[in-house]
């Protein structure tokens, strides 16, 4: 929880700097702003059909990455937080559902969370290992694509349960304390 408070701490600090934040910032809730993710999200999906057809398999894990992304913003949009880290907005999505107040599964959140060690690898590590290496088509990317397509559609499944939600979701306030 500590991790969390610094980045919504921090992302005042910036603020008040006037800087742009590197962290959370508590905003006004935006549910039209967390129906565009899901459309986003859904698009990147239909986005990574067309990359596979066009034999350019490198960038379905960037496209694969983001439409979870797109996810975990839409839900950070429905709490009225705006994210400018995705260290940040991970810690966000799994505290919220480790202290169930949203369901979201785990896969999903472990997918977009930076790790320090080199040892261990997430979405974030495969996107760039596919961006970056020379490869164009890439065995794993044709071997997994069913899967994580479908672990996608799920992403935003669950999503679009917490956005199209009538409950009212708000940001303790053991969180942003400082910074109200």
């Amino acid at each position: 929880m500590d991790k969390l408070k610094e980045c919504f701490n921090n992302a005042i600090k910036d603020e008040n700097k006037g800087k742009k934040h590197k962290g959370l910032l508590k905003v006004e809730v935006n549910e039209e702003s967390a129906k565009d993710y899901i459309k986003k999200a859904k698009k990147n999906l239909e986005l990574c059909d067309t990359l596979k057809i066009m034999g350019l398999d490198y960038k379905i894990p960037e496209e694969w990455f983001y439409t979870l992304y797109y996810c975990a913003l839409a839900i950070l949009s429905k709490f009225g937080v705006e994210s400018r880290s995705q260290k940040c907005t991970a810690l966000f999505i799994r505290y919220i559902k480790d202290n169930n107040i949203i369901n979201y599964d785990d896969e999903f959140i472990n997918r977009i969370t930076v790790h320090s060690d080199k040892e261990e690898k997430s979405d974030v590590d495969k996107r760039e290992d596919a961006r970056y290496s020379p490869s164009i088509k890439i065995e794993e990317v044709k071997q997994n694509y069913n899967n994580m397509t479908g672990m996608c559609k799920k992403a935003i499944s669950q999503a679009e349960e917490i956005i199209y939600s009538t409950k009212k979701y708000e940001v303790s306030k053991d969180l942003i304390g400082s910074s109200l």
